[in-house]
């Protein structure tokens, strides 16, 4: 499959939330109430914060990644964290998912970032298998806490 990748523009925002809807849907989450907000981070100029879209060659979306530079306290560097990373289902298992993240990795490597991180949910089989093929999980344990 012929994927072009690309940073998300002002004038591909009706595909941009399009893939956002679906993959908020896809953790059974309305984030609806973000988007102008998230929007604002990826068209920023000094938000460190960055979205592409992966096209068919076609011009079709199939494709969604989001991510931002983190601190890594223990290193004194940065890592990249990426956040969100969806794939229509239509073109999952063609590695649509692995070219993004590659791209990704890309991104990491250019900025001398010491690693790329993310985190998935426990059963999301079909992911994991994918990102199983880059490293073993981590073995950390998320913790989220209402303030």
């Amino acid at each position: 499959m012929t994927l072009t990748i690309a940073p998300v523009t002002p004038a591909d925002r009706p595909d941009w939330e399009a893939l956002f809807r679906a993959y908020a849907a896809f953790y059974r989450t309305d984030a609806t109430g973000a988007e102008a907000r998230v929007w604002d981070w990826i068209q920023s100029d000094t938000e460190p914060y960055w979205a592409d879209l992966a096209r068919d060659a076609d011009g079709t979306a199939l494709g969604l990644v989001q991510y931002s530079l983190m601190h890594r306290s223990l290193s004194g560097g940065m890592v990249v964290y990426l956040s969100d990373l969806f794939t229509v289902p239509q073109a999952r298992g063609k590695g649509v998912g692995r070219a993004l993240i590659d791209h990704v990795r890309a991104f990491a490597r250019d900025r001398g970032c010491s690693s790329l991180r993310w985190l998935t949910a426990e059963n999301n089989a079909p992911a994991r298998a994918l990102y199983d093929s880059y490293a073993p999980a981590s073995g950390f344990i998320l913790y989220a806490v209402v303030p």
